[in-house]
């Protein structure tokens, strides 16, 4: 498998951001996404059921992991085992980020709360992120944005 720099499947993530779709179910057993944000992007604290890991490739985010924050910056990678709580804040004025999974297990829950990036207005909706979360799992909300 091949993708050159540009190439996938594009959809607009509800918690803000452009997916761009690199590796899915549909071609294997492990789930990459590029992530294109602007500053201020953030997530709540939340868990996964399988490990999650983050490349950046480009930008500044601030990354915390149980109750300790960590800056991250290009080529700093970040390795989350299932289960453990974690946020993140895009400090920059934007980021871009490898977000790898090891298995496909998660993507029924982003691909809920996504829509094709052509068309959409590109609209931050954590009540559609809630509901995708409830159809089908993936994450789990645990508390409010630390930051």
């Amino acid at each position: 498998m091949i993708r050159r720099a540009g190439e996938g499947e594009q959809q607009w993530f509800f918690g803000g951001g452009v997916f761009t779709w690199k590796l899915s179910d549909a071609d294997g057993d492990i789930h990459l996404i590029q992530v294109d944000m602007v500053q201020g992007k953030w997530t709540p604290v939340h868990t996964h059921p399988v490990s999650e890991s983050m490349w950046v490739l480009e930008g500044q985010i601030r990354y915390r992991v149980l109750d300790d924050d960590h800056e991250l910056g290009p080529g700093d990678f970040v390795m989350v085992p299932a289960g453990v709580p974690h946020a993140f804040l895009v400090e920059s004025a934007t980021a871009k980020v490898l977000s790898i999974q090891p298995t496909c297990e998660c993507e029924p829950f982003y691909r809920g709360a996504c829509e094709p990036l052509e068309g959409s207005a590109c609209v931050v909706d954590f009540d559609r992120i809630a509901r995708s979360a409830q159809e089908n799992g993936g994450i789990r909300i645990v508390a409010p944005p630390p930051f």
